[in-house]
């Protein structure tokens, strides 16, 4: 027999986690013991009980797998709230669990009770998962884990909310768990009919310029490589959104960049340049970022094929083109083994598709390059982001926050492989990026972690630099020191004198804030100390912080995107 507990350390374990993170507390006190009669979880404390989630959210993004969090009901419970709902909207798969008082005390007045009889834990949670429950007692413990997973791995992924009483978690359990990894491994559904029907529509020798637009579920589905094999194959360029930045090399020779927020200039030109006749849409939806505001549902003429397992996706934009339900993945097995039928009409296309990228690829990539070098004070946001790029290894992992250096970073930066760039890119919460990285580093203990992230954001979770340094981690956090809410800055200086200071922030020194918690901290005045001091800091073998003070006048390089915003109208 076996407590509940246990039963939860052991499924996790078994499911292939290595990591759990937690923000104790006196509701999940019987995990304490639990975790010290075991070794293959290795327990991680935050500061913060959404820097928890946030933690285990990097962990999933980074893994390929799914991450877990723990902590108390009621508070905690609020605390994680924003953390669980960024996870949704990416698509992350993760495992919360919340303690709750004995079924006993419900609705007595326990101290931080949030029971269904009171604050109800469950019900807040729900809109935010794709499903939270209460776990009343041992007995329908295995059942309700088990229900949860399933629930976290099938299309749509997300996150899941598990909310244990004191019942469940110190009764005895008398079942063994039993993995539900192996059910998910290698699921790739598809619609047969639809995806038959597509093909012919992408082998179209009167449709030569194809081009296809990778998503995030090429991510989710790991099927990066057969995108590269079928792009080389046909000579079919490839744009990314930004949350998929990197499934596709952005220094191959077939790369067009990001689309969307923060993209390319080659990336705008083939997909609204007019000369495009058909797109290939993988596993990205047609939010406003992705779509350059929605102008592609305008702009873009060519015939659309739209690949994605989230129905919702497919249903509320099926008048894009064709819909093919189901698995990039699959979508893209099924090219390869009906290449004899296909292959005639792509080869017969190659050489205009070819030209055509020619003409696109010779002007230029990107937007405003003499900034990613401009030597004057105070130092420019892209002249950090590309001494950074510079700095960290190939195959370096970058985390992203939300702010005006997102755009920054989605812009200058050069992804080389899939889950190389992370950044929560739908809700897009400020500081999400500083705990997360503590969970991509645990994923991925023998790869370079890097954080760029904005002095708004260290105020939101900058406390999580802690948890980094206590755990001797060798990430290394960039700060965008502007002294400004970035891009709410630059648009708030625009109503006047109140508006901007209401949006300007005191220049704190970080670097300081970073040495209290035992990591090293460097601070950056002048562009030509950038490349030494971020060289400095990876060298350091421990958590490490560079100030880079810099210049908030700067405008982003989103001209593509806000003219697609200025272009486009609410009243279709």
């Amino acid at each position: 027999m076996t407590l509940g507990t246990d039963f939860i350390l052991d499924a996790l374990a078994r499911e292939g986690l290595r990591h759990l993170f937690l923000v104790p507390g006196g509701l999940i006190d019987p995990f304490m013991p639990a975790l010290a009669r075991q070794d293959k979880l290795i327990p991680v404390v935050a500061a913060h009980e959404g820097g928890a989630v946030y933690m285990a959210d990097g962990y999933a993004r980074a893994s390929g797998r799914f991450g877990a969090a723990l902590g108390i009901g009621g508070p905690g419970a609020c605390n994680m709230a924003t953390a669980v709902a960024a996870a949704k909207t990416d698509g992350s798969p993760l495992m919360v669990m919340t303690g709750e008082v004995p079924l006993a005390m419900e609705g007595r007045g326990a101290f931080q009770d949030a029971s269904q009889a009171t604050l109800n834990d469950t019900a807040v949670m729900t809109t935010l998962t794709r499903m939270s429950t209460t776990v009343a007692g041992v007995q329908n413990l295995p059942h309700y884990f088990r229900h949860a997973l399933t629930a976290m791995w099938t299309q749509p992924r997300g996150p899941v909310h598990l909310s244990l009483t004191r019942d469940a978690l110190v009764g005895e359990c008398a079942t063994d768990y039993v993995s539900v990894a192996p059910y998910f491994a290698d699921l790739r559904p598809l619609s047969m009919g639809q995806a038959e029907a597509a093909l012919p529509l992408l082998a179209n020798a009167k449709r030569p310029r194809l081009a296809m637009l990778a998503g995030a579920g090429v991510e989710h589905d790991a099927a990066a490589q057969s995108l590269r094999e079928i792009a080389e194959r046909w000579s079919i360029p490839v744009a990314t959104t930004l949350r998929a930045k990197g499934v596709f090399p952005e220094d191959h020779a077939l790369s067009l960049g990001v689309f969307g927020y923060a993209g390319t200039r080659h990336a705008t030109a083939a997909i609204l340049g007019g000369g495009l006749d058909c797109l290939l849409v993988l596993g990205s939806g047609f939010n406003e970022r992705d779509t350059m505001h929605w102008t592609v549902r305008e702009g873009c003429k060519a015939l659309t094929i739209h690949v994605n397992t989230d129905m919702d996706e497919l249903t509320a934009n099926a008048d894009l083109g064709h819909v093919v339900p189901g698995s990039c993945h699959a979508f893209l097995d099924l090219m390869l083994a009906r290449a004899a039928d296909i292959e005639p009409s792509l080869q017969a296309g190659q050489a205009q598709r070819r030209e055509w990228l020619a003409r696109i690829t010779a002007g230029p990539r990107l937007y405003d390059v003499e900034n990613c070098s401009r030597p004057t004070l105070p130092i420019h946001p892209a002249a950090a982001i590309t001494a950074l790029r510079q700095a960290l290894p190939r195959d370096g992992i970058v985390l992203v926050d939300s702010g005006a250096h997102r755009a920054f970073a989605g812009h200058y930066w050069t992804a080389y492989q899939p889950r190389s760039y992370i950044s929560a890119t739908n809700l897009g919460p400020m500081g999400w990026a500083i705990p997360a990285a503590v969970g991509v580093q645990c994923a991925q203990p023998d790869r370079r972690v890097a954080v760029i992230t904005g002095d708004g954001c260290m105020q939101m979770h900058g406390i999580d630099l802690q948890t980094a340094a206590r755990y001797r981690l060798p990430i290394v956090y960039v700060v965008i020191n502007n002294g400004a809410l970035g891009n709410v800055w630059l648009r708030a200086r625009q109503y006047g004198e109140l508006p901007s200071e209401l949006t300007s922030i005191p220049d704190h020194d970080w670097a300081a804030f970073a040495r209290a918690f035992g990591a090293q901290g460097f601070t950056v005045r002048d562009p030509k100390d950038l490349a030494s001091t971020l060289a400095a800091a990876l060298a350091a073998g421990c958590t490490a912080l560079v100030d880079v003070k810099a210049d908030k006048d700067c405008v982003t390089p989103v001209y593509d995107f806000s003219a697609g915003a200025h272009a486009w109208s609410y009243h279709e």
